[in-house]
């Protein structure tokens, strides 16, 4: 795969390939004229250029940066500031144009971290896969369950729980929509499905009969007939756990473990 570097004069350029969460996926090249590779056309974009990547058998990972600037064709501001970006899949690989693909080359893999920007440029954080050794090996004591709801480890049916809306009217945080069950959908989310805001997803604090109260205020305009779906949310306290989905057996935490402040207590306090 790597003969191709062997050469006394190499026409090397670097290609990108970012798939988005919501399933869009676009290719980059840094070569001066766009490549078609694998039924998938990388877009010139000379300003695109990796920083030093780096590779070995050691457990750092392969953590990076990627820099370049907005096009309203590839990346816009509007939607790196919507987080349309976050947490996509990135892969970075050389070929050579003059024979786009018989040179394929991998230099690193990893999910789009913190991005930042600067004028018309950005920067993003390539992180590797060797990041998920930074978990905890085990999961901390708590009351409030650490499941979400609906997981494996949860394992409560959301088949019933999720459902498709008509937004009536939206102002700032605050989302109209008619016939909802007061409480059902707080600490829930609520996906966009279509508008400007398509494909983003947004969690609910709390909702009434009448509308939603979300975390932040949609990154763009809601128009009135905007679909969108609600999926329930649960406090993650045993009570709601028991009493409104009779799924106690699969509680995730210790509601009856005694904290810290067990070593502050006295008789008669």
């Amino acid at each position: 795969m790597s003969g191709g570097l062997d050469e006394a004069l190499c026409t090397l350029a670097f290609c990108w390939r970012i798939a988005r969460r919501d399933g869009v996926t676009i290719g980059l090249t840094s070569h001066d004229r766009d490549l078609e590779i694998g039924g998938l056309i990388y877009r010139a974009a000379p300003g695109m250029t990796p920083a030093a990547v780096r590779s070995g058998i050691t457990l750092d990972g392969e953590d990076s940066d990627v820099a370049g600037a907005l096009s309203s064709e590839a990346i816009s501001e509007a939607d790196l500031m919507a987080g349309r970006w976050d947490g996509a899949a990135l892969e970075l690989r050389v070929t050579q144009w003059e024979a786009p693909g018989a040179l394929w080359l991998v230099l690193a893999r990893g999910e789009m971290g913190a991005v930042s920007r600067k004028g018309q440029e950005f920067s993003a954080e390539l992180v590797g896969a060797a990041a998920i050794l930074g978990a905890p090996v085990a999961p901390s004591t708590s009351p409030d369950c650490r499941a979400r709801l609906g997981d494996r480890a949860c394992r409560v049916d959301m088949a019933g729980r999720r459902r498709i809306v008509a937004v009536e009217d939206a102002e700032g945080a605050e989302v109209a929509v008619a016939g909802l069950a007061a409480g059902a959908y707080a600490f829930g989310a609520v996906r966009w499905m279509t508008g400007r805001n398509a494909g983003l997803t947004q969690a609910v604090l709390d909702n009434d009969a009448s509308g939603l109260t979300l975390a932040d205020a949609p990154a763009f305009a809601v128009e009135p007939g905007t679909l969108a779906l609600l999926t329930e949310g649960c406090d993650r306290q045993a009570a709601t756990c028991g009493a409104r989905f009779g799924n106690i057996v699969n509680f995730r935490g210790e509601p009856f473990l005694p904290g810290m402040d067990l070593l502050t207590r006295y008789p008669g306090a």
